[in-house]
């Protein structure tokens, strides 16, 4: 099985393009945005549990389905305008991270705790602490993006547990969950 997209521009014309939208419409299209892209993520986890159950065939279906959601979000997100150059890209990351880091997850992380739930306390760490890690992660390939230049051709490492993610080589043991080398996915 291939994982090709066709391209070309009998293919680019198909797309929907951004266009100036009413508030209600580009409020609908965020939230139909962010329920497609959770269903697709939430599809392969499922896939993977079909998988582990030795369901091949559910499993491939939950994954074919989560590939069609994942079509139907980017094109939410092209027609709301989300995809622009890579240098603002980039600083649109940073400010979710940033989000995430200074407001979100510090208020999730209390409630948990206030609330004795410790599974999503642990969670939640594990974000804040890995979010923390993209901050920085995409404040220098911006600059290097806007210095007209590439970021290094390193391996990107992520932490299977927790999520901490590495540029270069991944640690022998992972400082925010102490899982082992061998828990890093390589991109």
């Amino acid at each position: 099985m291939t994982d090709t997209i066709a391209t070309g521009e009998a293919f680019e014309k198909r797309l929907p393009k951004p266009e100036e939208l009413n508030p209600m419409t580009k409020e609908s299209l965020a939230a139909a945005f962010a329920g497609e892209s959770q269903a697709a993520e939430k599809y392969l986890v499922w896939a993977e549990q079909a998988e582990a159950e030795d369901y091949p065939n559910v499993g491939r279906l939950f994954r074919a389905i989560s590939f069609a959601e994942t079509r139907h979000a980017r094109n939410h997100l092209r027609v709301m305008g989300g995809i622009n150059s890579t240098a603002e890209n980039l600083q649109a990351a940073f400010e979710g991270e940033s989000f995430e880091v200074k407001e979100m997850y510090p208020a999730y992380e209390e409630i948990a705790k206030l609330q004795g739930n410790r599974q999503a306390g642990r969670s939640i760490s594990y974000a804040l602490k890995a979010e923390a890690d993209h901050m920085g992660q995409y404040t220098e390939a911006r600059e290097a993006v806007l210095a007209g230049k590439d970021i290094d051709d390193q391996p990107v490492n992520v932490c299977l547990v927790c999520g901490h993610t590495v540029i270069g080589d991944a640690p022998d043991k992972c400082p925010y969950c102490a899982a082992g080398k061998e828990m890093y996915k390589t991109f």
